[in-house]
């Protein structure tokens, strides 16, 4: 019978034991992953380095060059960043869908990837103020030329997974056909081999390409809501958010955007585009 009361004992210890350490993980493991999946500000500094994620093709917001250096626009205002934290900069490449994963689970610290300010998107990330003003736009073959939404029906649109062009077509053009690709440099071979009769992102980009690559044209530059870019950083990390707000306002007082575009996209746009409606400083949009 002692025997029998002592296994009893033992049974409901070990079963307290398991219900401790199980309620000590849920409580504490939520917590500490919260608190040590970013760094703050100062973790930042000490370091001595950012990680900043931006695209690596697609040019000329960010792109790696000939040299195997990352250039664009994007990456123009991520060196300023970095210099006036004082530390040095670790470029993570990224893809349109992976963005809000990487800022929201800290795998970096800034995503600079020409990323649209979403309200579905604000719900997983923290955006600071923007830097510029985009709408989608539609560039397709000079032979069958797209300028009206209504010539996509029965047609097939390339877009790219993970972009707010993407989430347009399906919200207001269903019956379009969505033809959907990862990464920006296999849609636009898609677009060039035929493969799709047009292809949709930010006209800022389209406009870009097209004058870069004859025998196409942006026939729609202006669709759907004007939207703003501006970097994200994981929920809750407000030392590193205040900072950018800061540094973002700071920058516009000495026309820091405009001396941007003027170094990474005038070359490109050439006439084709105002750098006045593009660009925002210091996060104040007309």
């Amino acid at each position: 019978m002692k025997h029998n009361n002592l296994f009893i004992k033992l049974i409901s210890l070990t079963i307290a034991t398991l219900f401790l350490a199980v309620g000590l993980t849920a409580c504490g493991g939520n917590n500490d992953d919260t608190s040590a999946s970013f760094r703050t500000l100062d973790e930042i500094k000490e370091s001595g380095k950012i990680v900043i994620g931006v695209f690596s093709d697609k040019a000329p917001f960010g792109y790696v060059d000939e040299n195997g250096k990352y250039q664009g626009y994007d990456v123009y205002f991520a060196e300023r960043i970095a210099k006036d934290l004082g530390v040095e900069v670790e470029y993570v490449s990224t893809d349109p869908a992976s963005r809000v994963e990487y800022a929201a689970t800290g795998k970096v610290d800034i995503i600079l990837a020409n990323f649209t300010v979403t309200e579905e998107r604000a719900e997983q990330v923290d955006f600071a103020l923007p830097y510029m003003k985009v709408k989608l736009g539609v560039v397709s073959p000079d032979n069958a030329l797209i300028t009206d939404v209504e010539q996509l029906n029965g047609k097939s649109l390339i877009v790219v997974k993970g972009t707010t062009a993407e989430t347009y077509f399906e919200k207001n053009y269903p019956e379009v056909e969505l033809q959907k690709y990862d990464e920006y440099a296999d849609a636009y071979n898609a677009l060039l081999d035929g493969r799709g009769d047009a292809f949709s992102t930010d006209n800022t980009e389209v406009l870009a390409w097209a004058i870069e690559n004859p025998g196409f044209t942006v026939g729609i530059d202006a669709l759907g809501n004007a939207d703003t870019i501006a970097p994200a950083v994981q929920k809750g990390n407000t030392t590193l958010l205040e900072w950018l707000n800061e540094e973002i306002e700071a920058l516009g007082e000495e026309n820091f955007f405009h001396a941007d575009y003027e170094a990474t996209l005038a070359d490109v746009y050439g006439d084709a585009a105002n750098p006045d409606n593009l660009v925002v400083e210091g996060g104040k949009v007309d």
